[in-house]
């Protein structure tokens, strides 16, 4: 499930993930370790950016007593306006990787599955999206009326689109650095940049792969997705998408 290959790219030197962290003290230190674990026995290089979004908790201070040990964290604090996409807007802006991935802070993304990302970026894809609901991936304990929400919104922006891509209201993707900034400005101030940065990466021109991840919903505390809030501006965006798609006359493509 993928678009024909793109010429091959010069090898990448750094990989960046951001992780957005919302009063996340009782899963973001294990997030990050079991990350740092992973990419450095894999020999991945790699720099950790966690955007605590205006935490009340002690989420700043667990990541400041993480540095000492993990040197390739880089925590930063939102001090603006908060919201899931602007933190992870803001994330982008302090990364200094030329490829990046998105990650939540609650251990519901698979670290293994970041190195895959990898890999698959360095046989020169622009992007690679993970999906939970194609052969090989994995879900676990996913909350029944999220899942039915989930599948019906993702249907309607496959046919929107006429793409292939049956999970693009995930977060856990993968992007060179050129897209991330072919894809500016960002319009989503919340959850609504999940489905903004694939859509505008496959209108905009850019290649792109899919690939199985797993996920398992989070064990320590509360999910920050709001259904009820979300619905309008999910739409909202993905028609903003789409006008682009069929009005724009390529105006926004990747050269």
């Amino acid at each position: 499930m993928k678009t024909p290959a793109p010429e091959k790219h010069p090898p990448l030197q750094l990989l960046s993930v951001v992780i957005p962290a919302h009063n996340e003290e009782g899963c973001v230190a294990l997030t990050v370790e079991h990350l740092h674990v992973e990419l450095r026995g894999r020999g991945i290089p790699h720099e950790i950016v966690v955007v605590d979004d205006g935490s009340t908790d002690t989420t700043w201070s667990v990541l400041q007593g993480l540095m000492p040990r993990i040197a390739e964290l880089h925590p930063v604090q939102n001090n603006g306006e908060h919201g899931f996409g602007r933190a992870i807007t803001f994330g982008f802006d302090h990364i200094q990787g030329d490829c990046v991935v998105v990650m939540m802070a609650d251990e519901s993304d698979d670290a293994r599955d970041v190195v895959q990302y990898w890999q698959l970026l360095n046989e020169g894809w622009d992007a690679v999206f993970g999906s939970r609901f194609v052969r090989g991936g994995v879900v676990i304990d996913y909350p029944w009326l999220k899942l039915s929400i989930n599948r019906m919104a993702n249907f309607f922006i496959r046919i929107l689109f006429n793409i292939p891509l049956n999970d693009t209201t995930n977060a856990f993707k993968a992007y060179r650095r050129e897209v991330i900034e072919g894809c500016r400005p960002f319009l989503s101030p919340h959850f609504n940049l999940t489905v903004e940065l694939p859509l505008k990466t496959i209108v905009r021109g850019y290649s792109w792969t899919v690939m199985p991840i797993s996920w398992r919903n989070r064990r320590f505390g509360e999910s920050k997705l709001k259904i009820k809030e979300m619905g309008s501006r999910y739409l909202f965006i993905a028609l903003y998408c789409w006008l682009e798609k069929y009005f724009s006359r390529g105006d926004y493509r990747a050269r």
